[in-house]
């Protein structure tokens, strides 16, 4: 189901399976230390007769050699500790989103048709992570934004997805209504003239797709009449990585 207007949400395409929760249709400056040898020369003795040194062989100067011992040059980029994703998939339509936790890291994608949950680890500026059935999602973190590949059902896209700030970003929900399990992700962007948001989402019932909800980020949605409160990353990222 799709709505313009401050919203935009789409239906759910795939089912989440078990473990991730997952658904899918699917330079630094040298530096270093120098070493010297000094110029050596050696003194005559003198005595009470003083030898004729014309013809001499003056003595040997030790000629002075250098040394540089490196550093190892290194082009790592600085780990993000917390920073939030979102963008739109080029060639695809569908919106992505990375949140990236002290070193762990979740992404969502979706498209209305398809959708997948990733997780795995954040380092050294990058991102790689795994969803359910070898997709993956793999994104270097840097100069303000993700950009990356996300590879899912046989087919590979690429994004660049800026840093965002709440309410944009990754929801989750998570909930058990009349003796049916239910769960749902979102992802909120805010529109480039700042006029409302732009949403996707899709949502499971007992592992079927079901019409997802639109959400107001900090606000309960209604779930078969009740009333159930979707997460931000902060909340569920540890329960995933």
């Amino acid at each position: 189901m799709s709505r313009l207007g401050p919203f935009i949400t789409l239906a759910a395409g795939a089912a989440l399976a078990a473990g991730l929760g997952v658904a899918s249709v699917a330079s630094a400056p040298q530096t270093g230390t120098l070493t010297t040898t000094a110029d050596a020369t050696s003194a005559a003795t003198s005595t009470a007769t003083v030898p004729d040194t014309s013809t001499a062989t003056p003595p040997p100067v030790a000629e002075a050699t250098t040394s540089v011992t490196p550093a190892p040059a290194t082009s790592a980029r600085p780990a993000a500790v917390k920073a939030d994703y979102a963008g739109r998939v080029r060639g695809n339509g569908g919106l992505v989103a990375v949140s990236v936790r002290n070193g762990k890291a979740v992404g969502y994608f979706c498209d209305g048709r398809t959708e997948a949950w990733f997780a795995g680890k954040a380092g050294d500026g990058e991102v790689t992570l795994k969803g359910f059935g070898g997709a993956t999602l793999s994104a270097v973190l840097d100069g303000g934004k993700a950009t990356g590949e996300l590879a899912l059902g046989g087919k590979r896209w690429d994004f660049t997805a800026p840093t965002v700030k709440k309410p944009s970003g990754l929801y989750r929900a998570t909930a058990l209504v009349r003796g049916a399990r239910y769960r749902a992700g979102w992802i909120v962007l805010s529109r480039p003239d700042g006029n409302g948001f732009v949403q996707v989402g899709a949502m499971v019932k007992d592992g079927d797709p079901v019409p997802v909800p639109t959400i107001t980020p900090g606000s309960p949605v209604t779930i078969d009449g009740d009333a159930v409160s979707p997460k931000d990353v902060d909340a569920f990222i540890e329960e995933m990585s």
